[in-house]
């Protein structure tokens, strides 16, 4: 009944009183138009910047109301001062710690991250959020990048077909989705001010595609721009990249909103495409008002080179347009849900992702799932066991409700044969600067589990990356490609005095495993949430069938990436520029291309069950290039338990005129099977699966000449091709 009865004040009552775009029923043109013309210069401008650490004012003498952001994308993060970065110490706004969006790209599921999508964001509308500044569909072209963790891997197609469904079923909910970082921030090291010098063609064919899906396809309401520049001209005011690509090629209607911190001047950014400027350097209103909102560039600043005539009219009314737009679709939607908060159904949802994005890289003679009758005395080793993983890491930063740890679920199922000792310590957690460690404290902690080990029939190690700085936090990059704290000589001891060892680790990024002959198990888990001791022990326990797939290469050393092999040009940047000399070989095109042999190869993962792929096949053996072929596969579940498989779709141009990688995924499909199913995947091959980006001709190109289409579980463990004409 409340419901129905805001739905007829909105649409009836305040049409009477003249005020005609707060009638709902309106097209959002309409009510956008009539709001313009009811607005001041001042209120137009004011809307285009902040007014406290999280909001943007709406027009308060027109019943429009503010927009509401909060940090995303694995939650909502706990109310901050209105004009500080201090937590403002609410005691109502705990929430559930979702997955991290590399654990959602390794569930291949597109289906599920449409459901991560819904819930997520209905934990925003609940918390009165009309935007998450999230998801993030960055490329991972680094393996040390300190906010990996928040991006969807390396590859471009994995990363759009992730983020689409989450950005569709989010904003179905009436909450803007605020995709990050547009775009070339895959450093925290120099992020600032970091010019980023790569070829037309690698921009095209890796950095843009994924936001170009979620906007085509997602419907992409607003977009955040990064802090480094592109052609020297920073992001947030980048004219080419703004206006040129995404608002007039590509169409989108939404708001630009700037990484806090990332504005730099006025004309730039009002002629550049920025549209919401947040986050500038300021004090507000409470310490120094010589710097306040007002003061932002696009402030005063702003309306009085308009006034002068230096900026036009029309600007201003674009950006008063789109920020609208942005207000109606959100704060002012026609049907928005009221949001739920910590409801069962989404930690239900949280448990069921992680337990998708676990990825089993190995088991040796079946050592997992862990039965517990063949066992004594367990013995898990490891920080990470207890370690609360949704707290620190910078902006992601978030306040469960409840966290349920490894050990305590474990205990929980293995019962009174299951024990701890620390293992390792990795300081304490501090944002922006790294705790020194205790070299005496750390031996002690070695010795004591080398000694506890002894007496175990089964150790399992928990441990892996954390959220502290120079690990998997904002602002800063890790310092080398190995684990951090000594796990790496921690995990090898305990090998040689337990054979029975499994190694479970979290992060967001893939590192060096230099024991990894050495151990029986190896469990990577990304950032599980709230349910991150339920979807490990469901994993390890057998309960569930592990069938995530790594959504990024783990290299040998960290020599074997790309953007180590030009020196400091390739990272982290000399004299502030930095050169993506690797163009468009970046993860696995160039691992596979150059024939770099990885410890686990990209879309790689083990299950407790086996899977057999029969003989592809095509419909045609020549298409035009208007046209399409149709390629199909049977894969049958030829082991005792139920699971699921990724079959994945990858092309190669075999007559090129150019270098291309050998082969690039296209397509995905993730199946269940039940012990001795056959279920047949049919994949559709159209030209702009064949294409590539011509720096000549300055456009997308298919070439006739003969493709091949390889069908496998990963990358390099190809099960069937199948060889086309293109005329």
């Amino acid at each position: 009944m409340r419901r129905l009865f805001l739905y007829a004040f909105w649409a009836t009552v305040l049409p009477v009183m003249g005020q005609t775009y707060l009638d709902v029923n309106a097209p959002i043109e309409e009510r956008v138009k009539d709001a313009l013309s009811q607005m001041t210069l001042h209120e137009k401008i004011q809307i285009t910047h902040a007014q406290s650490k999280f909001t943007s004012p709406g027009v308060p003498r027109l019943g429009i109301p503010q927009l509401n952001m909060s940090d995303g994308p694995h939650g909502a993060r706990a109310e901050v001062d209105w004009n500080s970065w201090n937590y403002a110490n609410w005691t109502n706004d705990s929430c559930v710690a979702f997955p991290s969006l590399t654990c959602l790209a390794a569930t291949f599921n597109r289906t599920l991250s449409g459901e991560y999508g819904h819930a997520v964001s209905e934990e925003f509308v609940y918390r009165g959020k009309n935007i998450i500044l999230g998801p993030g569909c960055t490329i991972a072209r680094m393996p040390l990048n300190g906010r990996s963790f928040e991006y969807t891997g390396e590859d471009p197609y994995l990363a759009g077909e992730i983020v689409v469904p989450y950005i569709q079923r989010a904003q179905a909910n009436g909450v803007a989705c605020c995709l990050k970082h547009f775009f070339l921030n895959n450093q925290e090291k120099g992020r600032w001010d970091t010019n980023v010098n790569v070829s037309e063609r690698a921009v095209n064919e890796i950095y843009l595609p994924a936001f170009k899906k979620a906007v085509q396809q997602g419907g992409l309401w607003t977009i955040m721009g990064s802090y480094n520049k592109w052609n020297n001209v920073w992001c947030c005011e980048n004219d080419s990249l703004l206006n040129r690509i995404l608002k007039k090629q590509w169409g989108f209607d939404g708001a630009v909103i700037s990484d806090w911190g990332g504005t730099h001047h006025t004309w730039e950014a009002a002629t550049g495409g920025l549209d919401i400027e947040m986050g500038t350097d300021t004090n507000g209103k409470t310490v120094d008002r010589s710097k306040g909102y007002e003061y932002y560039h696009l402030g005063n600043a702003y309306e009085q080179a308009v006034r002068r005539g230096e900026i036009s009219m029309a600007t201003v009314n674009e950006k008063a347009a789109r920020v609208l737009r942005t207000i109606f679709r959100t704060a002012m939607a026609q049907r928005k849900t009221f949001g739920t908060m910590c409801s069962q159904a989404h930690y239900d949802l949280c448990r069921k992702v992680g337990q998708e994005g676990i990825v089993l890289l190995k088991n040796k003679k079946n050592i997992l799932p862990i039965d517990a009758e063949r066992y004594g005395r367990i013995l898990v080793v490891g920080e990470n066991a207890v370690r609360n993983m949704s707290k620190d890491g910078g902006s992601s930063e978030l306040k469960p409700r409840y966290d349920y740890s490894p050990l305590e679920v474990l205990k929980a199922c293995y019962g009174e044969k299951l024990h701890y000792t620390q293992g390792y310590y990795s300081g304490k957690a501090m944002y922006g600067r790294v705790d020194k460690l205790n070299p005496a404290k750390q031996d002690s902690l070695k010795q004591e589990a080398l000694k506890q080990a002894k007496e175990a029939d089964l150790i399992i190690f928990i441990g892996g990356m954390n959220k502290n700085h120079r690990q998997d936090c904002e602002d800063g990059d890790r310092e080398d490609y190995h684990l951090s704290y000594g796990q790496d000589e921690l995990i090898a001891q305990l090998a040689k005095v337990q054979k029975n060892i499994v190694v479970v680790t979290f992060g967001g990024n893939p590192f060096a495993t230099p024991w990894a002959e050495k151990v029986s198990a190896f469990v990577h888990c990304w950032y599980l949430g709230s349910m991150s001791g339920h979807s490990l022990c469901d994993v390890l326990s057998g309960k569930v069938n592990p069938s995530g797939r790594l959504p990024v290469t783990f290299g040998k050393e960290q020599a074997d990436y790309p953007c180590f092999q030009y020196g400091k040009e390739g990272y982290p940047g000399v004299n502030k520029q930095v050169y993506y000399k690797e163009g468009i070989y970046v993860g696995y095109r160039w691992f596979d291309t150059k024939k770099v042999v990885p410890s686990f190869p990209f879309g790689y993962g083990l299950s407790y069950t086996t899977f057999k792929y029969g003989k592809a096949s095509a419909d045609i053996s020549e298409m035009s290039a208007a046209g399409s072929v149709k390629v199909s596969i049977d894969v049958t579940n030829t082991g005792k338990r139920e699971g699921k498989e990724v079959v994945q779709l990858y092309i190669g141009d075999e007559e090129c005129s150019i270098d291309r990688p050998t082969k690039e995924l296209r397509n995905f499909e993730k199946i269940s099977l039940l012990p001795g199913e056959t279920k047949t995947v049919t994949f559709t091959i159209t030209a702009d699966d064949l294409k590539f980006f011509s720096e000549q001709q300055h456009q997308w190109i298919v070439e006739p000449g003969i493709f091949k289409a390889y069908i496998g579980s990963n990358v390099t463990d190809i099960r069937s091709e199948v060889v086309f004409k293109v005329k």
